[in-house]
């Protein structure tokens, strides 16, 4: 029995210690082999992604301006200045690429303004809301009362027409032009010297495509008594002589070819087209005059002073598949949109 047990511990022994004693310290197995060298590179990275252009609204949101509005002096970027003007200066009806060619011209009146020193009315500010010296602005809360029910569709749609173009200008010799407009002519825009004594080689007469049918209200009158109109003439003329017949008192019309009056001679002062349009509120420079007893008639065409860019004339020019680029090069001669840098 004894001799039994002795074997059993025996057997345990060869079967499980032998091993350990024959291996060592059971020692793991031997490494694999090294991966070749060309293995070993670190990976490839993929290639940095060039940065993000620009965004379209980032020349206009980081260009600041002062603008007096009423009494109140407004700080506001560009952006937020066009979209005043365009919502006040055109209809939001007109077709887009009109809306655009006015954005541009609007961001490049103000800028020619600010290039020149600004205004004198306003040392204070670079712009102010009044058509008489700088251009119209209306909040989004003014423009929504007007619009009604499209309000939502017109508001984008001018902000399209904003930042579509944004930080872009009309150049001439690569400075910001003075981009004045007008409402609507009568067959042709006016030469700058016509109305203001003073030749501009991009604002010259160019022919333009508006009429009586593509624009409300194309035609006007103003009819005065003869005492009604001697008392607001001679306020702006006391030198005038006007005795005797209404029909004597304007003499030596000069009128171009589309009947716009370029000058004239009022109780012997001459007086420009203009000028008188001025004095007597009526809507342009192109009228003529007719007497019917005690009353003087002023038959009117078109709407403004007739230089620059004619706002109806782009909208029938964009409704023809004319984009604003072109549409601007077509009423400042010899000039270029590009961008301007912030």
């Amino acid at each position: 029995m004894g001799k039994q047990i002795l074997l059993s511990l025996l057997l345990i022994f060869l079967i499980f210690f032998l091993p350990w004693l024959w291996g060592g310290e059971g020692q793991d197995a031997p490494p694999p082999d090294p991966p070749p060298a060309e293995d070993l590179q670190p990976e490839p990275q993929p290639e940095p992604e060039p940065p993000a252009e620009p965004s379209r609204a980032e020349v206009d949101k980081v260009t600041p301006l002062n603008v007096l509005l009423g009494d109140t002096l407004q700080q506001m970027d560009m952006q937020t200045y066009l979209l005043g003007v365009v919502r006040a200066e055109m209809p939001a009806s007109f077709e887009e690429e009109a809306l655009k060619a006015q954005a541009v011209a609007a961001r490049t009146y103000i800028l020619h303004k600010i290039a020149g020193g600004g205004s004198a009315n306003h040392p204070q500010a670079d712009a102010c809301g009044d058509i008489t010296c700088c251009q119209a602005y209306k909040s989004r809360e003014e423009a929504a009362a007007d619009w009604g029910e499209q309000a939502e569709s017109y508001e984008a749609k001018i902000r399209r027409a904003v930042e579509g173009t944004d930080g872009e200008c009309i150049l001439y010799e690569g400075a910001p032009v003075l981009a004045v407009f007008h409402s609507s002519s009568s067959g042709s825009t006016q030469d700058a010297q016509n109305v203001w004594s003073a030749s501009l080689p991009y604002l010259q007469s160019v022919e333009t495509p508006e009429g009586e049918e593509s624009v409300p209200g194309f035609r006007s009158t103003a009819s005065f008594s003869t005492g009604q109109l001697r008392e607001r003439l001679l306020k702006a003329l006391p030198e005038a002589q006007l005795e005797g017949s209404a029909s004597n008192w304007f003499t030596d019309i000069r009128q171009q070819p589309n009947g716009t009056v370029t000058s004239l001679s009022v109780g012997g002062v001459e007086v420009g087209g203009n000028r008188l349009r001025t004095i007597l509120e009526l809507r342009s420079a192109c009228f003529t005059i007719s007497f019917d007893g005690d009353a003087v008639t002023f038959s009117v065409s078109g709407y403004g002073h007739g230089v620059g860019m004619s706002q109806y004339g782009a909208n029938v020019m964009a409704g023809n598949g004319m984009n604003y680029r072109e549409i601007l090069a077509w009423y400042y001669t010899g000039a270029e949109v590009g961008p301007i840098e912030p």
